[in-house]
């Protein structure tokens, strides 16, 4: 037969599977981790700059108030710089009790007002921590000899001050010493009294 045979027609392809990626949302409990690392690190930092900005401060009050104090106040009082030593021996004591009565009374939750008042009231105890610490460094001398150059002697330099006071070292622990054990002593009068009237 001469007729010629029909093409077969192509069977249509199958239309392609199509699978569409669906986004999980986090859980609530990923989220909370989320939040609280941020907030961890926010106050990380936050700490840290504290921590640096007062470590600043307290070197730059050392080196402008410390030479000032040794050299102008510490000869005023009577018996010298041995006096002033005395004096200040006392404030590290009597400034970290005043911290310690006033700091734990502080309850922001349920009584904000009051514990601002604590707050505000433990500020000489933290300013009298703060001019011992300002005296005690000030009167270190540089670590190796070769720093000790003629501004370390100059009047109310480290220097100076183990010069005209040679033993003022001895008499500010001393005082130290005297003045937390008659801390702590008053401390467990006060504690024990408490005690007795709640048993009774």
């Amino acid at each position: 037969m001469g007729g010629s045979a029909r093409p077969k027609r192509r069977r249509a392809a199958g239309a392609a599977l199509r699978y569409e990626h669906v986004r999980q949302r986090p859980s609530a409990w990923s989220q909370a981790r989320e939040k609280a690392s941020r907030g961890e690190c926010l106050a990380g930092c936050l700490v840290l700059l504290v921590v640096t900005a007062t470590l600043i401060g307290l070197a730059l009050t050392v080196m402008t108030w410390g030479p000032r104090l040794w050299g102008r106040v510490a000869p005023s009082v009577p018996g010298g710089g041995y006096g002033f030593a005395a004096v200040v021996g006392t404030l590290l004591p009597i400034g970290i009790a005043v911290l310690g009565m006033t700091l734990s009374r502080m309850r922001w939750r349920t009584r904000a007002l009051r514990s601002l008042g604590w707050l505000m009231a433990s500020l000489p105890g933290a300013a009298a921590c703060l001019v011992w610490t300002v005296v005690v460094l000030a009167s270190f001398r540089p670590k190796h000899r070769r720093d000790w150059d003629g501004s370390c002697y100059e009047r109310g330099e480290a220097c100076w001050v183990h010069v005209e006071y040679p033993w003022v070292w001895a008499v500010g622990v001393l005082s130290t010493v005297l003045v937390s054990a008659a801390v702590i002593i008053v401390a467990f009068r006060v504690m024990d009294t408490r005690e007795k009237p709640a048993a009774a």
